[in-house]
């Protein structure tokens, strides 16, 4: 059985930034991309979980650019399952270059949703049996806690979920968050600062016609990001 797929793509100028380098949303929607084919391939797929009532959701995602690959580069996609915990799932991801040194790497917090109940369900059954799990970790350090306190922080941009943003499931897409995140930097600012990791804490669903608030709080190195609709908090992210 295929415990990690891999494969090998050509990075055409629709993933690229004003940069010449694969945008930042961009490497998500990768991920989430090679994660659904993997998915697809072990029997424990979107169209699969649906006989079920399961639907995976993304908790936790966090992506280390070591170094971002440019316009017409070919990489090597990588991504393998850890051993599923009682209620989360972990799945790494790593973009290579031809020589095999790695570019960017990232690692996901999955859990599974029952549609029937709108609970989050356990994880015994759901992989196949003898799956050969990888004992390895793209990012083996923990996922940060990132506090919900933004104090007196203003907010400082909006964004009304459109059609475009919205998933299978209903709601806005995980990639699309950090689309619109990313979209409230400026240029200058990114090609002052390139974020070197974003990682992010999904909190709750948003759907077509919500306006998203962004708060943000600078700290060592680091920058806090706080969305939120209607005074709630959405997701909560964090940019080296």
């Amino acid at each position: 059985m295929a415990e990690r797929l891999e494969k090998k793509i050509y990075l055409p100028p629709s993933r690229v930034d004003s940069s010449g380098r694969i945008g930042y949303a961009d490497v998500f929607s990768l991920f989430m991309d090679l994660a659904a084919e993997h998915a697809d391939r072990l029997g424990i797929g979107t169209g699969d979980l649906a006989l079920r009532s399961l639907f995976w959701l993304t908790a936790k995602t966090k992506v280390h650019f070591d170094r971002r690959p440019s316009l017409g580069d070919t990489v090597v996609l990588r991504t393998w399952p850890e051993a599923p915990e009682r209620i989360a799932c972990n799945r790494n991801y790593v973009i290579c270059g031809e020589d095999g040194g790695i570019m960017v790497r990232g690692r996901t917090e999955w859990v599974l949703l029952n549609t029937e109940t709108n609970r989050v369900s356990r994880t015994a059954g759901v992989f196949p049996e003898g799956l050969d799990y990888l004992n390895e970790s793209a990012c083996p350090e923990p996922f940060s806690r990132i506090p919900d306190d933004f104090g007196d922080a203003e907010t400082y941009a909006e964004y009304t979920v459109r059609s475009i943003d919205i998933d299978i499931g209903g709601h806005m897409n995980n990639a699309a968050y950090i689309r619109a995140l990313v979209g409230t930097l400026s240029t200058e600012e990114l090609t002052a600062a390139p974020p070197r990791s974003i990682e992010v804490l999904y909190r709750e669903p948003c759907y077509e016609g919500d306006v998203i608030s962004f708060r943000r709080r600078d700290g060592d190195g680091f920058r806090d990001f706080r969305l939120s609709k209607n005074g709630k908090t959405v997701l909560l992210a964090r940019i080296v």
